[in-house]
């Protein structure tokens, strides 16, 4: 009978979902922007270089559909650039990542009204205060992508389109309950960031939730339950791998100091989804959420909402008795 008692919040979550996911038109504008950018650079490598132009394939959280509105209001959106033109069994000679990097600054200046970034790994280009899209350049040797990486590491091996396949298949395997649990973990992060500091990358985030899911009819209990797990995971350690390349270590660039935040703060989390969804009171529960997640999960404050909870917990346990009740003779009247 526990279950009939505990506030079930699992309406308030779809209403969060709604507030937190990508609207189809957002997305929409958000691809017509990536497909403008892609044939600037293809006009680029075919009349300035003279030279097969690159694919494209979309990565991280829009290909794999878990991208979340931040609360600062800019988009991120991740396009990979495979050269076409490189020899694809000797490196010797490639261009250095520094000039392939220099291609794609140039193929896509002019395009905002910012200058694109050209930063370690891709280059950014930015439309203030809304999105900004990053274009990493990857080339081919003997069957295996590789990341042009400006610096020390230069190019070496790196595959998010096995990634990304990875984790479709986990929401494929699991539902796509899955899916939803990633955003609102990525939504609480963003809000935690702002009160607390970076803790994370939505990569880590991602495949801590996949690795650690726990499915349920109901959002807020798996999301609970999910989290809780998370936390056994990293409670001693925060040591998160890439689970298409075992070494590569998610977490390696993560400070110690951000590390203990995020144990601090998923702690915080399991911690107040267990009582939230212990609680009777739906009023009560959606405050321990709403400190969790912000302002944009709903806090329920109807004395109505409190009182069709009660009525609906008290008929459930009048149905449940009522079988064992003896039946009068002279009627129920």
């Amino acid at each position: 009978m526990e279950d009939k008692i505990m506030a079930n919040l699992h309406n308030e979550f779809q209403a969060f979902h709604e507030k937190v996911a990508l609207s189809p038109g957002k997305k929409e504008s958000l691809r017509q922007s990536r497909d403008a950018i892609r044939s600037r650079i293809e006009n680029y490598f075919k009349e300035k270089l003279k030279v097969d132009v690159p694919k494209f394939h979309a990565q991280g959280s829009f290909a794999m559909g878990t991208t979340v509105n931040p609360l600062d209001g800019e988009f991120d959106l991740d396009d990979g650039v495979y050269l076409q033109h490189l020899n694809e069994y000797d490196e010797s000679s490639w261009p250095t990542p520094e000039k392939v990097h220099s291609w794609i600054v140039e193929a896509t200046d002019g395009y905002t009204k910012e200058k694109p970034i050209d930063k370690r790994t891709c280059v950014r280009v930015r439309y203030a205060g809304q999105y900004h899209i990053d274009l990493p350049s990857y080339a081919t040797l003997n069957g295996k992508p590789m990341l042009a990486e400006k610096g020390e590491n230069g190019w070496h091996s790196s595959d998010p389109i096995a990634l990304t396949e990875w984790f479709t298949g986990q929401v494929q395997e699991q539902g796509d309950q899955l899916r939803r649990v990633v955003r609102y973990v990525k939504a609480w992060a963003d809000f935690q960031s702002v009160k607390r500091g970076k803790m994370s990358t939505s990569l880590i985030l991602t495949v801590l939730v996949a690795q650690n899911f726990r499915s349920h009819e109901r959002d807020d209990i798996s999301l609970a339950n999910t989290a809780k797990a998370i936390f056994d995971a990293i409670r001693f350690v925060v040591s998160v791998y890439n689970p298409v390349d075992g070494t590569e270590e998610l977490t390696q660039r993560l400070t110690d100091e951000e590390k203990k935040r995020f144990q601090d703060a998923i702690a915080d989390l399991a911690n107040d989804a267990a009582k939230a969804v212990n609680d009777e009171s739906k009023k009560e529960a959606s405050k321990l959420w709403q400190g969790q997640l912000g302002d944009r999960f709903p806090l329920v404050n109807d004395d109505e909402e409190e009182e069709k909870q009660k009525k609906e917990n008290a008929d459930r346990l009048a149905a449940f008795y009522a079988p064992r009740k003896p039946t009068k003779p002279w009627g129920s009247n």
